[in-house]
């Protein structure tokens, strides 16, 4: 199984090759560190399965994967992400994921999740089934952030986590102007004001950690 893993960190990736190596002892490994890297190693080689982070700066992981599924439809993505299940995986799935993992998973059940997506079927766990086959399903009564783009969602949680617009644009590799306008869109969405509003939806909505 040729298996690529991509996440910013890299101690997190070797961590990962590592629990993976471990019960998939023939398995052989990449590594990308940014989206761009990602997409140019998929041209180099043919993969099984990618363990995609949706956390990086510049083009995030929800784009990235849009990129990978257009290149590859078939290719199995497994995201693994620090951020719960309640805040992401539904958007993963909709952008093409076939599995979501927190880090804060077990070992074993991420070897298990691997095995699951390059068999191709899907992984997702037991308590987010019901919401996912709820949230895919119905357009009507979804949350007011379910209108959002990822881009504007990812801005969201941050101006929620008490980030500035010089400090996301950092963050993002993104011009204080183009956080300035996702702010303005998101703040319309969402018939808001002000980022206090924002703050207090994401914390009410379980958001943000």
């Amino acid at each position: 199984m040729r298996i690529l893993l991509v996440d910013d960190h890299a101690v997190v990736r070797r961590g990962i090759r590592q629990i993976l190596a471990d019960d998939l002892p023939a398995s052989d490994f990449g590594e990308a560190g940014s989206t761009q890297e990602a997409l140019e190693r998929l041209a180099e080689a043919d993969w099984d399965v990618i363990i995609l982070d949706i956390s990086m700066p510049g083009r995030s992981g929800l784009e990235a994967l849009k990129d990978i599924r257009a290149l590859r439809p078939h290719l199995p993505i497994l995201v693994l992400s620090m951020h719960s299940e309640d805040q992401y995986a539904i958007r993963a799935f909709r952008a093409g994921a076939s599995g979501y993992l927190t880090k804060e998973s077990a070992p074993a059940t991420l070897v298990e999740a691997v095995r699951k997506v390059e068999a191709g079927g899907r992984y997702v766990s037991a308590t987010m089934a019901e919401k996912l086959a709820a949230n895919l399903t119905m357009d009507e009564g979804r949350p007011p952030h379910e209108s959002l783009s990822d881009r504007e969602f990812q801005v969201l949680r941050m101006i929620a986590a008490g980030k500035s617009v010089k400090e996301i644009g950092f963050d993002l590799h993104l011009s204080e102007k183009t956080i300035s306008t996702y702010r303005t869109r998101l703040l319309e969405k969402m018939n808001m004001r002000c980022n206090a509003e924002l703050t207090r939806y994401a914390v009410h909505a379980g958001l943000v950690e």
